[in-house]
């Protein structure tokens, strides 16, 4: 069985438990300092990154449900390929 995918995931796990439980507290606040933070932009690009990352949890769960059973398909050729395709110039 392969155990969990490490301290990083959980701490950013933890952090999406604690923006969500700050958004229902005091989104007048938060909303406030991001405004402040963006230079008093209301840019779609601003607000995003006072928003975070997106996480979704429900994915994760799954992800982690098919590793642990043995269910979770890794293609190395199409990983491999993917990668180069990051690191060589496109034209």
């Amino acid at each position: 069985m392969i155990n969990s995918v490490g301290p990083g995931l959980a701490a950013a796990i933890e952090t999406s438990k604690l923006r969500e439980g700050a958004k229902s507290k005091s989104v007048g606040s938060v909303a406030g300092v991001a405004t402040q933070a963006a230079g008093m932009s209301s840019s779609p690009a601003a607000r995003m990154a006072a928003q975070g990352a997106p996480v979704d949890l429900d994915k994760i769960g799954a992800i982690k449900a098919a590793i642990a059973s043995g269910n979770y398909p890794v293609d190395a050729d199409v990983i491999a390929q993917k990668m180069l395709d990051l690191d060589l110039p496109q034209g």
